[in-house]
């Protein structure tokens, strides 16, 4: 398991806290549409508050690129924070400087400032060192609660961590111990489900998963590759064509070192990738040449039903179909039951992850039914590559 200091360890009464978070949420019309990150913050500053700390939170949004774009503004998110907290969230127009150095001098114990965008100055990305210092000099204890930014070597991640006294946050205390608990110390037989539409994006991911899983189950677009790779006409489906030696060296590598590959065996296809449309399934190797394959069919959901009854954890990233169009969301819908149905029952420990797969169980109605659910996209990926992510390392001392 991994070695790290959290705040339950400190005294943080009085203490100025500046907590790196990730609010960096999906906006319509000036309004947040997810609540899911800003939700699995609020542990950690409930936390903080009843500790008395004075809490500073910073975070990024959008790619500003070091220019301030008022579009892309965290002041809208301070009112969302107040309303999530029941609590005010006081807000800095600047994340470092004069602005925020009176703001932060205004706080009382158990007050929350929320600074504005650290992408609006390029040292954050770059993790300048000057830039590191001034946001250091607000405060006296730094607290990572952003898993998912934990893969980025920015000043808010890593270059902060060699100067103030680091701690895990609640959020990131809970996806450390949840993933480690996983690939670190996973119980006997391991099935990983990696859906996506292209192999390309994957490839560090399916080479390292069939080196530590005993069943791959690859689905979505990318699972189209793999079978014209064996000779399956795939139709007009969406597929990769080029990567197919690549592919075949995937299933070769798998067969040497005894993990079980599952691809499709039947398909929802249609002429058309529209709502509602006419679609069909079929059996994988009778895909009519003027379709595209847009999901799994029923036969594959039983087919992994019943490897995951032998099954005890479960590592999932990416959708198996088109599921943000109906009806190519039955198969990834089916699937998302039977996991929360052995996970219920206590059968099977199952982690998920990633964007598309969060807003796919979400649409199953299932996000909150599984073991646990990162809302990490590119660390959660990272992680399950086998890489060491700099926001963790960084967390755990191991700075050299």
């Amino acid at each position: 398991m991994y070695n790290f200091k959290t705040i339950g360890e400190i005294d943080l009464t009085g203490k100025r806290v500046l907590v790196r978070a990730d609010l960096n949420v999906p906006m319509k019309d000036g309004r947040v549409a997810d609540m899911t990150r800003i939700n699995r913050l609020m542990p950690t500053l409930r936390d903080l508050i009843a500790n008395r700390a004075r809490v500073i939170i910073m975070s990024h949004f959008g790619r500003p690129e070091g220019k301030y774009l008022p579009e892309m503004t965290l002041r809208p998110v301070a009112k969302v924070l107040s309303q999530a907290l029941g609590y005010d969230v006081s807000f800095a127009g600047d994340c470092i400087g004069e602005v925020a150095v009176k703001a932060v001098a205004r706080l009382q114990p158990g007050n929350i400032l929320l600074l504005e965008n650290l992408r609006y100055h390029a040292g954050e990305e770059n993790n300048d060192p000057e830039f590191v210092k001034k946001l250091a000099a607000l405060s006296d204890v730094y607290v990572n609660d952003g898993f998912s930014v934990a893969h980025r070597s920015h000043a808010s991640t890593v270059g902060i961590a060699h100067i103030l006294p680091a701690f895990a946050g609640r959020q990131m205390q809970a996806e450390l111990e949840a993933l480690g608990a996983v690939l670190d110390n996973p119980m006997p037989k391991v099935v990983a489900i990696i859906g996506g539409s292209k192999i390309s994006t994957k490839l560090e991911l399916l080479d390292s998963l069939v080196q530590k899983v005993d069943i791959l189950m690859i689905g979505g677009g990318m699972a189209n590759t793999f079978l014209n790779a064996q000779g399956v006409n795939v139709g007009k489906s969406l597929c990769e064509k080029n990567l197919a030696e690549i592919a075949r060296g995937i299933l070769e590598k798998a067969n040497l070192v005894k993990c079980e590959i599952i691809l499709p065996i039947d398909a929802l296809v249609s002429t058309e990738l529209e709502k509602e449309v006419r679609a069909s399934v079929c059996d994988i190797k009778a895909v009519p040449a003027n379709s595209m394959i847009l999901d799994i069919g029923p036969a594959t959901v039983g087919l992994l039903e019943s490897k995951l009854a032998k099954c005890k954890t479960l590592i999932w990233n990416g959708p198996l179909g088109a599921f943000e169009i109906k009806p190519f969301d039955s198969g990834t819908n089916a699937l998302s039951e039977v996991v929360a149905n052995l996970t219920s029952a206590g059968d099977l420990v199952s982690v998920a992850g990633g964007g598309d797969t969060v807003s796919a169980l979400n649409n199953a109605g299932v996000f909150d039914k599984l073991t646990y659910v990162s809302t990490a996209g590119g660390a959660f990926l990272e992680w399950l590559e086998g890489k060491e992510l700099p926001g963790v390392k960084v967390l755990m001392g191991q700075t050299n």
